[in-house]
C-alpha cells in the first residue's frame, strides 16, 4: 500500500513539474513576444547620448540625431499648414476669449470678498500674554511699542514728556 502511495505521489510531483514546466514556457514565450513587440516600436526622447565608441563616431551619432529631429519637427510643422497669419489671429481670438471670461469672474470674486465675507480685524485691547512676547527691544525711541501700535507710541511720548519735564 505504501508503494502505491508512492507512486501516486510520484505521478502528482511529475505532473505537477510538467505543469510548472510548460507555464514557465508560456511566460517565457508571452515575455520574448512582447519584448518583441516592443523593440519594433520607435520610443521617442528627447535625449541624444550617443553609444560608446571613438570620438569621431559619438560626435557623428550626436549629430546624426539632432538632424533627425531637425528633420521630424519640420515634417511637424509642414503637416499643420497654418499661415503666421492664421496663427496670430488664433491667438488673439484666446487672448479675447480669457477676457470676457475672466473679467466678470475678477469683479464677481471682488464684490463677493467686499460684500460677504467678513474681514477679520485685530481685536480691541491688550495681547494675549502668548501673543506679546518680546525677545528684545525695538531699534526706535519707543522700545517697547510695535512699529504701527500708535496707542502705545502716544503713551510711551507722554511718558518721555513727562520724564523730561
Amino acid at each position: 500500500a505504501e508503494e502505491e502511495i508512492q507512486r501516486c505521489n510520484n505521478n502528482e510531483e511529475v505532473e505537477v513539474y510538467s505543469t510548472n514546466k510548460i507555464m514557465f514556457a508560456a511566460r517565457t514565450l508571452a515575455r520574448t513576444a512582447a519584448r518583441q513587440g516592443t523593440q519594433a516600436v520607435q520610443r521617442r526622447s528627447n535625449q541624444t547620448v550617443p553609444r560608446l565608441g571613438t570620438q569621431a563616431e559619438m560626435e557623428a551619432e550626436a549629430i546624426a540625431h539632432l538632424r533627425a529631429r531637425v528633420r521630424r519637427q519640420k515634417e511637424i510643422m509642414d503637416a499643420t499648414e497654418h499661415s503666421a497669419e492664421e496663427e496670430l489671429a488664433e491667438m488673439w481670438k484666446w487672448v479675447k476669449i480669457s477676457a470676457v471670461v475672466a473679467t466678470p469672474v475678477c469683479i464677481l470674486s471682488i464684490i463677493k470678498d467686499v460684500l460677504f465675507v467678513p474681514h477679520a480685524h485685530r481685536q480691541e485691547g491688550p495681547l494675549p500674554d502668548y501673543m506679546s512676547i518680546q525677545v528684545k527691544e525695538f531699534p526706535w525711541e519707543c522700545e517697547t511699542c510695535a512699529l504701527f501700535d500708535l496707542e502705545c507710541w502716544k503713551k510711551c511720548r507722554a511718558e518721555q514728556a513727562a520724564e523730561g519735564a
